[in-house]
């Protein structure tokens, strides 16, 4: 739950891929489970109320949700897909007032969620896609997902998200390639930075960075303050209390929201535009 304002219509491409919690019927809340954990202090089985949510579908403890235990809830991004759900798919009326679409609206929650996580990383895809080999090939598929939103439920569901995911995962490669390609080359950062690196709490404060590839690279507890993160490519690392105060992420390639959200930094922290100082960072 990143945000419970609701998105500004005559922004970006973004607009409607921003959590608009206040036209969600909670379903982050509801859809998935999760277990005890540093994330979260309890149980909680797939397709059942979190203990703590409201009548009115708002979180009963949302400004003490990290001190409770409950920092899963803080960094969870849906990228849209629960108002996109509620108002779009099931015209408003809510598990609540209909319990025999619960499990179809949860499920389609969980598929809706994928294809939006995509479509946000597609739309940055195409403002750094510089050539028209993969800006085409960028707005195809952006086309092709949005197609399959805007068919039923049961459509939906039976949609093969894993294969559109894997085109899509080929092609922020090939884009990311591309956007890297002004920073140098690989030979000019050291051999234990490339994807999927495990550099869980290293001090990687006097290392070059810029142009790096860190595709699902750990930097759990990572010091990387007062970095540039010029053209580094995040696409799903792994940034959990990595130390961002003053580093400049302002040019970094598939940073998230929830990757932020799940980061420590602050004021001085710098952010690409279409993400958010957390407000826990200010604090």
């Amino acid at each position: 739950m990143t945000s419970t304002d609701p998105p500004d219509a005559t922004t970006d491409d973004r607009a409607a891929l921003r959590a608009n919690c206040a036209d969600c019927f909670a379903l982050c809340c509801t859809a998935f489970g999760f277990q005890r954990s540093s994330e979260f202090p309890i149980d909680k089985p797939a397709g059942t109320p979190c203990l703590n949510l409201a009548d009115d579908f708002s979180c009963s403890i949302h400004e003490s949700l990290p001190a409770r235990g409950f920092r899963g809830c803080t960094v969870f991004d849906c990228f849209g897909a629960g108002q996109y759900v509620s108002q779009n798919l099931f015209g408003g009326t809510s598990w609540r007032e209909r319990p025999d679409t619960s499990a179809e609206m949860f499920s389609t929650f969980a598929v809706a969620r994928q294809l939006h996580e995509m479509l946000w990383y597609l739309v940055e895809a195409a403002e750094r896609a510089s050539s028209t080999e993969l800006s085409a090939p960028v707005a195809q598929l952006r086309a092709e997902i949005q197609r399959m939103l805007d068919r039923d439920t049961a459509e939906i569901l039976a949609s093969d998200a894993e294969a559109v995911r894997a085109d899509v995962r080929h092609l922020l490669i090939a884009v990311s390639e591309e956007a890297r390609g002004g920073y140098g080359t690989s030979a000019d950062t050291d051999a234990d930075v490339h994807p999927s690196a495990d550099l869980a709490g290293r001090d990687l404060r006097a290392r070059r960075l810029c142009g790096a590839d860190l595709r699902g690279a750990y930097l759990i507890a990572a010091d990387l303050r007062h970095v540039d993160l010029a053209g580094v490519d995040l696409l799903g690392a792994d940034l959990r209390d990595a130390r961002l105060e003053g580093a400049d992420l302002s040019e970094a390639l598939f940073l998230t929201q929830a990757q932020v959200n799940a980061a420590r930094g602050d004021g001085d922290t710098a952010l690409p535009a279409a993400l958010d100082l957390p407000r826990h960072w200010l604090r």
